[in-house]
């Protein structure tokens, strides 16, 4: 009789645990990040390789301190994507990266297919946002847009361990 009792209680504990990991994995460590309705989506500009804010409405973003890649963001913008491509620096091999269900306006299946097909197009919008951190923009042919975290060269790197590359900048003490 107390093997089974045993077992019971390594289930419930078991099911309870898993529980809460995945409360803490999906809804725990995200807060949502507030607007301030001038400068939450910017783009590098080609003229001057800084991050330039862009015309947008509709901001809605998630955001955890647990990891720099957590942050998801959605917007529209009535810029076109001709324009922007004249304007801003394109981004090579974005990859976006899954977002919380929850966190219903971000598909990263969607756009990434988006991405493959023409249908958006990805800019850089922050180089080093945090080092080894870039923050992908992504605009849609329909003016819906996303933004995220991706690793970059030098991040992928240093945080391996190895050595910074000679084309990447010194990563701050403690990174």
């Amino acid at each position: 009789m107390s093997g089974k009792l045993f077992a019971g209680a390594l289930i419930v504990i078991s099911v309870i645990a898993g529980i809460a990991m995945y409360y803490l994995q999906v809804y725990a460590y995200y807060d949502e990040v507030q607007a301030t309705g001038t400068n939450d989506v910017v783009l590098t500009a080609l003229a001057s390789g800084q991050a330039e804010p862009i015309l947008y409405e509709d901001f809605r973003a998630i955001d955890s301190d647990s990891s720099p890649i957590r942050y998801r963001a959605c917007f529209t913008t009535p810029m076109s994507q001709a324009m922007m491509t004249e304007t801003y620096e394109m981004y090579e091999g974005a990859a976006p990266l899954v977002a919380p269900g929850w966190f219903d306006c971000f598909d990263a299946k969607e756009v990434g297919a988006a991405l493959e097909s023409g249908k958006a197009l990805a800019f850089m919008g922050q180089e080093n946002h945090r080092y080894g951190i870039d923050r992908i923009v992504a605009v849609m042919d329909d003016g819906r847009g996303f933004v995220w975290h991706q690793i970059n060269h030098c991040g992928e790197v240093v945080f391996d361990g190895q050595p910074t590359p000679a084309d990447c900048p010194t990563p701050p003490e403690g990174e």
